[in-house]
């Protein structure tokens, strides 16, 4: 994937002999970069993000294989002035309809809430909650909870969250993209630095370019839905930027 949006998808065999001066991976116009390089299947999806908090998830045979690589690819998705693709992930497949995911994220988003130490809803919102996340024992849920995967993003100024991957609905190749945060808070959470797959038992270390690090358990990160701006889980100072995330 290239900042400028493309994206393109070649067999691992089109990589061997790789000499000590590389390989040409891809063709790219004037002015574009190549962003991120991910091994996947064609059970798989492509997320690509941009810094201006937007994101989209299509299939990955929605790429076609090419049997070269000196061509530019084909459009991921169709990028706003001055805005640019900052990561790319892959992420497992699911045929999953609308109705069914939004009433499981309901359903689980009730459940974290019941299970929070400061759980602070009236009565009648504790009961609706209890009957949501009852949801969560049926059936349908379990194999979605079972098979469900998180994405943490974070910001230059620190903030970050943890969403479900159902929150980033499958769509089509090429499109404008839907929210990966809140972008009408960009100037106060600071543009996209990174977006990826993580798991509870994990932990990130962010960098800032004045060279402070911090490490910190993504279980410890809240949990919310992808338009959200989540939380600072780096008190950057002043002009301080995050720069680079890793787990």
């Amino acid at each position: 994937a290239t900042a400028g949006g493309n994206v393109r998808r070649n067999r691992l065999s089109d990589f061997t002999n790789v000499m000590a001066n590389g390989k040409i991976a891809m063709k790219l116009n004037e002015g574009d970069a190549l962003v991120r390089v991910r091994t996947c299947t064609e059970d798989d999806d492509v997320a690509l993000s941009t810094k201006h908090g937007k994101c989209i998830r299509f299939p990955v045979v929605d790429v076609p294989v090419f049997s070269g690589r000196t061509s530019i690819g084909v459009r991921g998705i169709r990028l706003k002035k001055d805005d640019e693709v900052i990561a790319m992930s892959i992420l497992s497949h699911n045929e999953i309809d609308t109705e069914t995911r939004d009433a499981y994220l309901q359903a689980e988003h009730a459940q974290r809430r019941l299970g929070s130490s400061d759980y602070e809803g009236r009565d009648e919102d504790k009961a609706r909650d209890t009957e949501l996340a009852k949801r969560m024992e049926e059936p349908p849920f379990m194999e979605l909870a079972e098979n469900e995967q998180f994405i943490l993003t974070v910001t230059a100024d620190g903030y970050g969250k943890r969403s479900s991957s159902y929150d980033f609905r499958v769509s089509g190749r090429g499109g404008k993209g839907i929210r990966a945060t809140d972008v009408s808070k960009l100037e106060e959470i600071g543009e996209l630095v990174a977006t990826f797959p993580v798991a509870d038992g994990d932990q990130i270390m962010l960098v800032s370019d004045g060279g402070t690090l911090i490490r910190v358990p993504v279980d410890g990160i809240r949990f919310t839905s992808r338009a959200s701006k989540g939380v600072r889980i780096f008190n950057t100072a002043k002009d301080e930027k995050v720069v680079s995330v890793e787990h």
